[in-house]
């Protein structure tokens, strides 16, 4: 599981700088980091920010700042102020972005209205309660123009029945109704097959994800909780413009 993470963030790799400076400073990170990093986690790339001595690391799905000779990390955000803007944010919500879209369509659920504007990505847990209510309006999200893809995040972990409910989903001769009648509390006949079910876990996890329902924005923006199909579609109009 662990290489099958790494090799969802393999499109999320950066390509670094061939400035001396950065490359002294590139071997050091490395070297260090690769001291302190849990087993699962690749340094996805390294590159200057506008603080002398200091560098962007992207880490899996994240973003840390680690000074040039290896020996001081800071896990935050770092903002400009004089223009007030957060230098942070953008960038994990591009890494977000490209690692969900990594995943691929064909290994999602999706619903899709015939006519969209917007397309979301909800992390999905079959027995929420909010992932319910957000899936009994799916006609509402689809009404503002926006296809919803599924992914499957099953709070209580592998093995648990929420776990076991996503895979008999996505084994279901049609995943959507399927998912439809699991949202609805109605029994879905007990499957097993290859499925991406951990997978959608475990990248969630990497994300940050914690709760469910879960939404990424086409921006990369993570949203959490249940939104209203209206107020998401001017969330993402206004996105947009």
């Amino acid at each position: 599981m662990w290489n099958h993470r790494i090799a969802f963030f393999a499109g999320v790799i950066l390509t670094l700088a061939a400035s001396p400076l950065l490359a002294d400073a590139d071997a050091k990170i490395k070297a260090r980091l690769g001291k302190v990093l849990s087993p699962g986690y690749e340094i996805g790339g390294i590159k200057e920010t506008p603080i002398k001595g200091l560098f962007e690391v992207v880490v899996g799905a994240d973003v840390i700042y680690v000074s040039g000779d290896g020996k001081y990390m800071v896990d935050g955000r770092l903002i400009d102020l004089a223009s007030q803007k957060d230098l942070t944010e953008p960038r994990r919500a591009m890494i977000r972005k490209q690692a969900v879209d990594q995943v691929g369509e064909d290994r999602m659920v999706i619903f899709a209205p015939d006519e969209y504007e917007h397309t979301i990505t909800v992390f999905t847990d079959i027995d929420c309660g909010y992932c319910r209510k957000l899936h009994r309006e799916i006609a509402d999200y689809g009404a503002e123009g926006i296809r919803v893809r599924y992914l499957f995040f099953p709070r209580a972990g592998v093995d648990s029945d929420s776990f076991k409910k996503s895979v008999s989903v996505w084994c279901a001769d049609d995943r959507r109704q399927a998912m439809t009648d699991a949202k609805a509390g109605k029994p879905v006949e007990t499957k097993s097959c290859e499925n991406p079910v951990q997978d959608h876990l475990e990248l969630g996890k990497q994300l940050g994800v914690s709760g469910t329902p879960a939404i990424l924005l086409e921006s990369g923006d993570l949203v959490p909780g249940y939104v209203p199909a209206k107020r998401l579609a001017a969330m993402l109009n206004a996105k947009e413009g």
